[in-house]
């Protein structure tokens, strides 16, 4: 069976930092692309970075460039997103996604197969 596991969410002030897991089974890692989406009370869940399955090449969508790095450890299934510099307005739900997605619009969820749990993100100001 296959499954996403997204972890590390938390309460941070701004400036702050956290660092996001996603654990897979069922599967491997390298074998989807992987992507981290956001989504807040009431608008659409937007994708912000994605890492690629073919060469491990990664995407960040404008909002996080800069601040926040994806990486996949193969050896563990897992796909990490470090967040530093957190600002009030990356509060959300926080999900990770594998699947096939479109690489040139990270933000678009299509394609993607399957969806962990979610974890939330609390920044204050």
């Amino acid at each position: 069976e296959v499954q996403l596991q997204a972890s590390g969410g938390g309460l941070v002030q701004a400036g702050g930092s956290l660092r996001l897991s996603c654990a897979a089974s069922g599967f491997t890692v390298d074998h989807y692309s992987i992507g981290w989406f956001r989504q807040v009370p009431g608008k659409a869940r937007l994708g912000i970075s994605c890492i690629s399955t073919t060469d491990g090449s990664t995407y960040y969508d404008q909002s996080v460039k800069g601040r926040f790095t994806i990486s996949r450890d193969n050896a563990k299934d897992t796909v990490n997103l470090q967040m530093n510099s957190l600002k009030p307005e990356d509060t959300a739900v926080y999900y990770c996604g594998a699947g096939r997605p479109i690489l040139s619009n990270i933000r678009n969820p299509l394609g993607y197969y399957y969806w962990g749990q979610g974890t939330q993100v609390t920044v204050s100001s």
